[in-house]
This record gives C-alpha cells, sequence and structure tokens, in this order.
C-alpha cells in the first residue's frame, strides 16, 4: 500500500495536465489564473500558475491517501459482532431490528452509582426514607419539567426558554447565566430563523424519554471493557435533555461530589458567558448555530430528510482499557515503521475518511465543547454532535485507555479554528452503512498529556506514557485480519494548547501504528515545514530498517541528552547522527 507505482503515478500526473489544459479561462482575472471544475461539476477552483505545481503535489498526495485501507472496503467479509452479549449493551431490541423496526430494549430501570441516572426517575435523598414520598418526589421533578418544556410552544423568547430551564434549576440561580443563548437570540437567530419551530420540537424530544429509553444506561467506569449501542433517536433524545440541562446530580463537579470524575452534560455552561467578553459570546453562538442545526435535523419529518442522510441508525461507544501488564514492551518491540502518507493539506475528518480517525481527545471526553473550548477535538464533537452524549456516560480517561465511537454522522461544515471557527452550513452525510446500520464511520478519543512546561516531555516515563495511550487507541480488533486494518488518520496530537512537541509525537505515534500494524495518514494542518521534516525522518528510519525498540532507545538517549545539555540538539538530526545518516535531515 504505497505510492511508488510509477506507471500509475505517471497517469493520475497525466490526468492533471490534461484537465489543466481543458480548463477554463476567467474573463475576469486574465491568463494568470487557471480554472479547474470540482468532482460535482458546479464549482470552479482558481489556482495561480505558481500554486499550480502544488495543486499537482496535493492531488497526488491525496490519491496516496486514498490507497490506504479504508472501511468498508477492508471489512469486507468480517462480522461486525453487535449482539446482547458480555460487554456490551444495546438499548435498542434486536430482534426488532433484524426484522427492520427500531424499538427500545425494555428492562427495569435502576438508580445506582453504576448507571446514569434519568431524569423522569430523579430520587432526592430523602426519598429513600418512604416508598410513597419517593413515588411523590418522582413524578414532581418530573411534571415541573414537562411543564416548563411544554410552555415552549407558539411565541416565546430566549428568556423564555431560561425561564424553563431554571423551573427545575432553582437551586442554580445565582450562578447559571444565559448571556451566550441571549447573544444567540440577538445577533444570529435572525440569520439561522429556525429556533422559534426547533425549540418545541426540541422540548417534545426531551419529553419522550420514557418512551425512547427503557432500560439502564451504563455508565463506562474505568478499567472496564464495555460498549453501549445507542439508536440515533435515543441519542438526539438524551442531548435535547442535556440541552434543557434536565439531568440530575450533574451541576455540581467540584471535587469529592459524586460525578467529580466525570465530563459535564447539562449545556449550563454552553448559555453562560460569566466574563461578560462579546468576543466569547461570539464564538458560543456559532456553537449554538451547530447544535441547533443538528437538532433542526433530527426533528424534521422523514419526507423532508434525504434517505441516505436520514439519522436511523445506530452509534456504539465502547471503552477500551488495556491492563498495564498487557501493554507493549517497549525495548523489545522488533517491527519496523509502517507506510506514512503525510501531507499539510487536508482534513482528518474529510481526507481521513473511512480511516480509523484520531480524536486529539481531553480525558475528560469532549473536552470544553459546551464550554469556551474551539479546537480540534470540540469542533470534532460539533460536526459530530451525537459524540457529545459520550459525556454522559464516560468516566474521565485514565493513561491505558480509549474510547472508540463507532458510526456517527457529520451534520455541518465549518471553516476556521479556535477564534476564527464559524459554522457554515449542513453536510449531507452519504457514509455508507454497516448491517446495523452504523457509518463506516470510527473515531478513537485519546487524550495526551498537557505539558504546562515543554521540557516534561522529555522523559522515558512521559514518552512511555504517551506510547501507551497511542497504542491501546490504534491496537487492532481481534477480529479483523491484520492485512485489513484501516489506516489511521492523524495529526499533531497533543501540540498546541498541550504544548507536545510535534516532532516527537509524530515519532510516538508512527511507533504505536507500528506494533498495531496499521498505516498512517497524517495531516500537518498547513505546515509544511513539518511535513517535510517527518516525511524526511521517517524515509530515514526505513531505510535504515530502524525498528521500533531501537528508535525507543534512542528517544530514552535523547532524554538524557536533552536534560545534560544547555543547548539540546534538534530531535531529528540527534536521530540522524546516532543512525548513522550523512545527510543532515535539517
Amino acid at each position: 500500500m504505497s505510492c511508488n507505482n510509477s506507471d500509475q503515478m505517471k497517469e493520475i500526473l497525466n490526468s492533471l495536465t490534461d484537465n489543466s489544459e481543458k480548463a477554463e479561462q476567467s474573463p475576469k482575472e486574465g491568463p494568470s489564473k487557471w480554472w479547474l471544475q470540482s468532482e460535482s461539476g458546479d464549482e470552479w477552483t482558481s489556482h495561480s500558475e505558481s500554486g499550480r505545481a502544488e495543486h499537482v503535489r496535493h492531488q497526488r498526495d491525496m490519491h496516496c491517501l486514498w490507497s490506504h485501507n479504508k472501511m468498508p472496503d477492508c471489512l469486507k467479509g468480517q462480522p461486525t459482532h453487535l449482539s446482547n452479549s458480555p460487554g456490551q449493551t444495546i438499548l435498542i431490541d434486536t430482534s426488532c431490528f433484524q426484522a427492520g423496526l427500531m424499538a427500545p430494549y425494555q428492562r427495569p430501570h435502576v438508580w445506582d452509582a453504576f448507571h446514569v441516572k434519568l431524569p423522569h426517575l430523579y430520587q432526592p435523598p430523602a426519598a429513600h426514607h418512604s416508598s410513597r414520598k419517593t413515588h411523590h418526589a418522582q413524578s414532581s421533578r418530573w411534571q415541573v419539567t414537562q411543564t416548563a418544556l411544554n410552555s415552549l410552544r407558539g411565541n416565546f423568547s430566549v428568556g423564555d426558554i431560561q425561564t424553563a430551564i431554571m423551573a427545575y434549576n432553582s437551586s442554580y440561580s445565582r450562578t447559571w447565566t444565559f448571556e451566550a443563548l441571549q447573544y444567540y437570540g440577538q445577533k444570529v437567530h435572525s440569520v439561522d430563523s429556525c429556533l422559534n419551530t426547533v425549540i418545541p420540537k426540541m422540548a417534545k424530544l426531551a419529553l419522550d424519554l420514557p418512551d425512547l429509553i427503557q432500560q439502564p444506561i451504563p455508565l463506562l467506569r474505568q478499567q472496564q471493557n464495555w460498549a453501549i449501542t445507542l439508536s440515533q433517536q435515543q441519542i438526539s433524545c438524551l442531548l435535547a435533555n442535556a440541552f434543557f440541562c434536565t439531568f440530575p446530580h450533574r451541576n455540581n463537579t467540584k471535587h469529592g461530589s459524586e460525578y467529580a470524575s466525570f465530563p459535564t452534560i447539562n449545556f449550563s455552561s454552553l448559555f453562560c458567558n460569566q466574563t461578560r467578553d462579546l468576543g466569547k459570546s461570539a464564538q458560543k453562538a456559532q456553537k449554538l448555530r451547530a447544535i441547533f442545526h443538528y437538532f433542526n435535523m433530527v426533528t424534521r419529518d422523514s419526507s423532508d430528510v434525504l434517505p441516505e442522510t436520514k439519522p436511523d441508525g445506530l452509534v456504539t461507544f465502547e471503552r477500551i482499557s488495556i491492563p498495564p501488564p498487557q501493554l507493549p514492551d517497549w525495548k523489545n518491540q522488533k517491527k519496523t515503521l509502517k507506510h506514512l502518507q503525510i501531507s499539510s493539506k487536508g482534513l482528518i475528518e474529510k481526507e481521513g475518511t473511512g480511516m480509523l480517525q484520531v480524536d486529539f481527545a481531553c480525558k475528560f471526553i469532549g473536552g470544553g465543547v459546551l464550554g469556551s473550548g474551539l479546537v480540534q477535538e470540540e469542533i470534532l464533537f460539533l460536526m459530530n454532535p451525537e459524540l457529545i452524549v459520550a459525556r454522559l456516560f464516560t468516566e474521565q480517561l485514565a493513561d491505558n485507555e480509549c474510547l472508540k465511537i463507532t458510526g456517527s454522522q457529520v451534520y455541518s461544515i465549518y471553516s476556521g479554528y479556535s477564534k476564527t471557527f464559524e459554522w457554515m452550513g449542513p453536510y449531507h452525510d452519504k457514509t455508507k452503512r454497516d448491517q446495523w446500520k452504523r457509518r463506516y464511520r470510527q473515531i478513537v478519543a485519546i487524550d495526551a498529556l498537557h505539558f504546562r512546561n515543554p521540557k516534561e516531555q522529555y522523559t522515558k516515563q512521559n514518552i512511555q506514557r504517551e506510547l501507551n495511550k497511542a497504542y491501546v487507541g490504534f491496537k487492532e480488533d481481534p477480529k479483523i485480519d491484520p492485512e485489513n486494518l484501516p489506516a489511521i488518520a492523524t495529526g499533531n496530537w497533543g501540540c498546541g494548547a498541550f504544548n507536545g512537541d510535534p516532532k516527537l509525537k509524530a515519532l510516538i505515534q508512527l511507533m504505536a501504528a507500528a506494533v498495531a500494524k496499521r498505516d498512517m495518514a497524517y495531516f500537518t494542518f498547513g505546515n509544511d515545514k513539518l511535513a517535510s521534516e517527518v516525511q524526511k525522518m521517517h524515509h530515514l528510519l526505513v531505510k535504515r530498517n530502524v525498528t521500533v525498540d531501537k528508535l525507543y532507545q534512542i528517544l530514552k538517549d535523547y532524554c538524557g541528552h536533552y536534560a545534560r545539555e544547555h543547548h539540546a540538539k534538534d530531535l531529528y538530526r540527534y536521530i540522524s547522527e546516532k543512525i548513522g545518516s550523512k545527510h543532515s535531515l535539517l
């Protein structure tokens, strides 16, 4: 699976040349521009003559990415193994599903520390003393919720949404603020014009909870291997309840509280902007645009939704934990690096379609998606809002754990990053589905270490931790032939705000991928220099037949060098010298 087939590459390059010769010349721009028609045939992209070579290189790189193993082609003939069995909870009735019907699986609810505490089952502490009081408490809080949400019909304002939410969250009246939601109503609502139609549908969807969820949802606790499969409709119902902040016991995340080790799930933190910074409110308003578009799509009549994008499938959330004794002994791994295709262009979620896509996660899954965060993980969750429901039941990730999500749907497109992020519009997801109607999209959440001082990453302990974390995320599925494993789509994991060295992180991921027997597509998000340096280093390591254990030893040696020397050598220069390269990589 390399891109060394010269005949094939010549054909591609010739095709690009032919296209450029046939391209239309824009009368406005003159001869300095050349135009290529997009695949859809309805858009034209302009390129300067000086950028033509770069475009050809990009097309060549994209062809190399296409040659990687991808779902579903690499999984043909492989069983999906979705059934009610130990280690899995499936919230739909599988027998009905196989008969073409979608119905919730029915089992008695429980209220304990091992399952999600659903709002219509709310039990305050005093309820344990009397069954009669318990019944009264259960009905009263849910009845208040029903009354409040049913009031959001006809003509209502953003203030009415706030009033409804506070009706059953009165204890937070002094701490919860709604500046960002109000900003959306004042500045953005007139553009989207969907609030008045979607909010009543969201309220109805939230109140359908007792009908749609009819069995306990387990909490994915640390050091437990367990998978939860829900229908997209069930997910939308749970997220509607999260939007209206109905989940009990989930608003206090202080140390020692019941859910201190879980992410927040109620949307109260997305609505507020206690700094009163208009820039923050504007950013959150863009998040709300993505959220409201999602709910607009999942509450539309079936006749209004394209069949291939109708959210009527399943999504699986799987917590994977590998006991420390079963993690690789990195000093004895004799494998050489697998194939790498690296590009400064492209996106994990787009050009990495069909591959195992890496979520640069926070240990609290979703990071700041319901707060102020707007980097890779948060954007991923906003474009795929079904991922947000993982916050409801996923405890923070330990060093030997990951969360793998199979089947989520993309609903939106965006532009920008962080402060420049903007919701751009709908995305019609045509990704194929497996036999359980899960889309062939698999995302793995792995959290990198956050180095407040970047120097801290150059220690044996921290390098080993990152190797283990990446391996847990990349580890091969025992049900799939190793030759058919989808490639990994990743990039500068743990860099940026977490202060990781992208050169080191690239090598760590390549080492973990080699042991996990997967090829890799690596996106540097516009950093041409980094792409070139990593590509050259990978080429050198492969050419010199440097195995994972040898590279691990070199990295350990570099940690000692880095600690001793006031002016330490560049990592890649150090490695090239260690393996006897006659040519500098820099």
